[in-house]
């Protein structure tokens, strides 16, 4: 078993035991952390859904994000990724979710937030946590890196952890 699925089922061993669930809201990852989940049988008891918004458009249309926060902050961003977060909470009715938004190569970097620059928020409720990481590698290396450190996040937040810890 690969790592990326072995977080997938600790994660959902966690959540079916708390009868809790889960939704994604992803852009970088296009879907890949929803994926992840869903390897695991009997995922649709814990995962509720998930949110691909690649455009900024649909990141506001799905999701609620503020089309303003582009302009200011870009998409690559704390406050954009919480806002995600919060959006797909509220959307899915789900109690955990994660956001991510980033850079994953090969172009579309700045000096301001290089190719594998990756924001991720956990949400609980109305408990937002955020993080911004730098994955070296090519664009599968980090979006591969984004999705695993989403997991492990979750797996933490469930546990009553601070996902940013560990």
């Amino acid at each position: 078993m690969d790592e990326t699925t072995g977080l997938a089922e600790q994660l959902g061993d966690r959540l079916r035991r708390q009868g809790e669930q889960v939704t994604t809201a992803e852009s970088c990852t296009g879907g890949g952390i929803a994926e992840a989940i869903t390897r695991v049988a009997g995922s649709s008891a814990w995962f509720e859904a998930g949110y691909v918004t690649y455009s900024n458009e649909q990141k506001t249309r799905q999701l609620g994000v503020d089309g303003d926060l582009f302009a200011t902050v870009g998409a690559v961003s704390r406050e954009v990724v919480e806002a995600m977060a919060r959006g797909a909470l509220q959307h899915s009715g789900a109690r955990y979710a994660v956001a991510v938004s980033g850079v994953a190569g090969p172009g579309g970097g700045s000096p301001d937030k290089p190719v594998g620059t990756v924001w991720l928020a956990w949400a609980d409720g109305s408990l937002i946590h955020a993080e911004r990481c730098r994955f070296a590698g090519d664009r599968q290396q980090v979006r591969q890196r984004s999705v695993e450190r989403a997991l492990r996040g979750l797996i933490r937040l469930a546990a009553g952890e601070n996902p940013l810890e560990g």
